[in-house]
């Protein structure tokens, strides 16, 4: 199965490659957890999770990393103005998206590392690249990475480089750094970090974000790798930065394959508090939406194209998955009939669903691939599929579940029909037998008051309790 992605350093789409053949290392950004994530952050997390059950669909062992910031400006305020521990501020932050991704059925990665456990490979890193010459401490006792004199640094920078003022000092807020382009990679102890600070040969401090992607993702995945992905906003500076910190100091390529998402827009605009649709998970679960749903909406767009999220879409959702839902019941009942084959298939769609995924993960081509195949088994279905052949469409279902990941997951057991609904439906069974319809009617409108939906076909009646 042959891959296809959107590389955005090499800005064009690029067959895949592993380095390693059949294994890969792939580096996610992961959250900073000085509050909840919300829904644009996990638009970047379940892009990921697609490109890596993707990964695994066309038969490769994927090694998936990511951190989990947790210390930055953002979680030392926290911490502050709280008065707890940087420890204790982070963690039930750090617990709730672990619990928001078991409710995404977001597959975990391998290792989730923590910027304050792997300070002495970030002091490593700094110390290669004072040994190289490329950093250099200022007068705040902050430590900075030189583009100036990492000569490779032209052929990243998303900016043009004359506009990397070269070789004049220019202030950044109260102190100065050397360049225009030159990046923190420790920042000098101040009083607003409290006790948030750690020792160095360097002076007292902690360290810079872009530093702390880079001594992680080479700690577990080598000074060389296969993917680093992130959202658009982490192009620039972030991702950047971290190739020159890591090239400086290896001498060899960083990542192979960059990808990233594009932003998540709510009812069409920028998510954010003062407009009302700044939405956490939680928000959405307390609002009656399910993760299910939620996950089939923030996959259904390309990745690398704005996703507008509405709660339209999320009603939608519910009604395609409630379709889905019917199909697998249907071949499940139908596996269980023991039914004879009398040639009725249903045509594969894998070729197509393979070829929408390895097209730069193109989800839209993906989800109509699965739903010919959904419609497929439906006329087959009435067709007279027989219990091997609707056991051969759910193990397909299956193949397709394990990139989509929204099949199985979060399904409604099904609940046993109290004595008394099947009493009313055996009746109402009894009087469309007897084309006696102004009954069946009236005991359709009973169940559906006692909270059951009934439906007819050829085969029968089906009974199934209405959304609660």
């Amino acid at each position: 199965m042959e891959l296809k992605f959107y590389n955005s350093m090499s800005r064009s789409a690029e067959v895949f490659h592993s380095l390693v053949p059949g294994k890969v290392g792939m580096y996610t950004c992961g959250p900073t957890v000085y509050n909840f994530a919300h829904i644009g952050n996990f638009r970047a997390y379940l892009f990921e999770d697609f490109l890596r059950r993707t990964l695994e669909f066309a038969g490769y062992e994927v090694t998936q990393v990511m951190n989990l910031t947790d210390v930055d400006d953002k979680t030392i305020r926290g911490s502050q103005s709280t008065g707890k521990p940087l420890k204790e501020y982070t963690k039930p932050y750090i617990e709730a998206f672990f619990n928001d991704l078991k409710m995404l059925n977001v597959e975990p990665a391998a290792v989730y590392p923590a910027a304050t456990e792997h300070i002495p490979e970030m002091k490593a890193l700094i110390q290669a690249l004072f040994d190289k010459g490329i950093a250099y401490k200022s007068e705040d006792g902050s430590v900075y990475f030189s583009v100036d004199r990492f000569a490779d640094y032209g052929r990243l920078a998303h900016l043009d480089r004359s506009q990397l003022r070269s070789g004049v000092r220019i202030a950044n807020d109260e102190y100065e750094k050397e360049s225009f382009g030159d990046f923190a990679l420790w920042k000098g102890w101040d009083e607003k970090d409290g006790d948030v600070v750690w020792d160095a040969p360097w002076g007292k401090g902690r360290p810079g974000w872009h530093l702390e992607c880079s001594a992680m993702s080479m700690k577990y995945l080598g000074e060389s790798f296969d993917l680093h992905t992130g959202g658009i906003d982490n192009l620039f500076p972030h991702h950047e930065n971290e190739i020159a910190q890591a090239e400086a100091v290896t001498g060899k390529p960083f990542v192979h394959t960059w990808m990233h998402c594009a932003h998540l827009r709510v009812n069409g605009q920028k998510m954010s508090k003062s407009l009302g649709n700044f939405f956490t998970l939680r928000d959405l679960l307390d609002k009656g939406y399910t993760g299910r749903e939620i996950r089939y909406v923030l996959l259904s767009a390309q990745y690398r194209q704005s996703l507008n999220f509405t709660f339209d879409a999320l009603a939608a959702a519910r009604t395609a998955l409630a379709r889905v839902d019917e199909c697998v019941d249907a071949l499940n009942v139908r596996v269980k009939e023991n039914r004879a084959d009398d040639g009725v298939r249903v045509a594969s769609q894998l070729e197509a669903f393979g070829a929408a995924l390895g097209d730069d993960l193109n989800a839209p081509e993906a989800f109509a691939a699965f739903y010919a195949f959904i419609r497929a088994a439906n006329s087959a279905l009435s067709q007279g599929l027989s219990s091997a052949g609707a056991q051969a469409a759910l193990d397909e279902l299956n193949q397709m579940d394990r990139v989509l990941g929204f099949v199985n997951f979060g399904r409604a057991v099904a609940e046993e029909i109290p004595a008394e609904i099947q009493a009313l439906a055996d009746a109402r069974a009894k009087a469309r037998a007897e084309k006696n319809w102004a009954e069946s009617d009236r005991l359709r409108d009973e169940l559906a008051a006692q909270g059951w939906q009934v439906r007819d076909s050829k085969d029968g009646q089906t009974l199934k309790p209405l959304a609660k």
